[in-house]
């Protein structure tokens, strides 16, 4: 298959609904990363996602439309829910409620909820209404690998799977959507993103976050979010996240980078002077850079054949709660505190 990555005209968003129409796929951008659409309606298009990133069958998707009114098509809408939509839609939300009968079981990996969202992008919005249907559209990233924030990522995924990319450039944000469980008496975020538990409860009154949003699955455990069941965002390097006292941590991460061939350090802007002339790779100031910023420098990681990364971790607040989210998976939960570790011995 000829893959066409192609700017979003008018012209080409018309080809590319028609192919949406007729049951293909297309990559497009949202603010968060660029997702891999299909026509959320139809149960044989939904398969070809699956198939195409190679992606397990108990991982739900996300169902994007443009605006309240088409998300009361595919699920029971709630003042609740309205609120939120008032509050945070077009934007980086997802909300799990419970799903209509014409939204396949394919689509929600059986569950009884299906998770709607309103993108805050340009070109995702003209793409949904001119299609006049709700698309499913996970990343569009093969399964596991980091997600893709430039449409020259989806190029390097699928290339010659898919016959549509449309480029809009740089995702803003960087990092996938806010899931929320809107079954409870108040919310509760099953993947964090950039909707933050503190916003959701300035607004709600009160927000929870699920256990499993930092720490793996246990078994049995249910998995109602993308994000949550299977290895996501990861590198094909090992990775470790290495928090505490940052001179430890540097100290730390420096013994274990000299040790370590082909290695390279996700560091924040303040710290970069700890690790001298070492591949160091900055993520920025704070949360919101790092969130900017991360999947692309994991791709770059990969594109270098980087074998071992160690990096600094964040406060688990605000912005931050995300980044470690996406951090701890990609590392497969691989993490040190220097601050438990027992002293050196001395004695040798």
């Amino acid at each position: 298959m000829d893959t066409k990555l192609l700017p979003p005209t008018d012209e080409n968003l018309a080809h590319a609904a028609q192919l949406l129409q007729g049951g293909q796929l297309v990559a497009f951008p949202t603010e968060t990363v660029y997702g891999l659409g299909a026509n959320a309606l139809d149960a044989q298009a939904v398969l070809s996602i699956f198939t195409a990133k190679h992606r397990p069958a108990d991982n739900p998707l996300i169902v994007h439309v443009d605006g309240p009114n088409t998300a009361q098509q595919v699920c029971q809408w709630s003042d609740a829910a309205q609120q939120m939509a008032d509050a945070f839609w077009p934007g980086p939300l997802t909300m799990l409620l419970p799903r209509k009968a014409c939204v396949p079981q394919i689509v929600t990996a059986g569950l009884p909820t299906v998770g709607v969202r309103f993108p805050n992008h340009p070109v995702a919005i003209r793409l949904i209404a001119q299609t006049g249907l709700p698309l499913a559209a996970p990343s569009a990233n093969l399964s596991g690998r980091p997600s893709p924030t430039l449409a020259a990522h989806v190029m390097e995924d699928f290339c010659g799977i898919i016959p549509m990319i449309i480029d809009g450039g740089e995702c803003a944000i960087g990092i996938e959507s806010t899931v929320v469980d809107m079954s409870g008496e108040a919310p509760t975020v099953l993947r964090p993103g950039a909707v933050t538990p503190e916003q959701i409860a300035m607004v709600m009154g009160a927000c929870n976050v699920a256990p499993a949003v930092r720490r793996a699955l246990l078994p049995g455990e249910s998995a109602p979010s993308p994000g949550m069941r299977h290895r996501h965002y990861a590198p094909r390097a090992a990775m470790t996240l290495v928090k505490g006292d940052i001179k430890k941590v540097a100290e730390y991460i420096n013994d274990q980078y000299d040790r370590t061939p082909n290695a390279a350090v996700l560091a924040f802007t303040p710290h970069m002077s700890l690790y001298g002339a070492r591949n160091v790779i900055n993520l920025g100031l704070d949360a919101t850079s790092a969130a900017h910023k991360l999947f692309y420098v994991l791709r770059q990681l990969d594109a270098q054949g980087v074998e071992y990364i160690y990096s600094e971790t964040l406060p688990e607040t605000g912005l931050g709660l995300a980044v470690m989210n996406r951090l701890a998976r990609a590392a497969a939960f691989h993490l040190v505190d220097v601050d438990t570790l027992p002293p050196p011995d001395l004695s040798n």
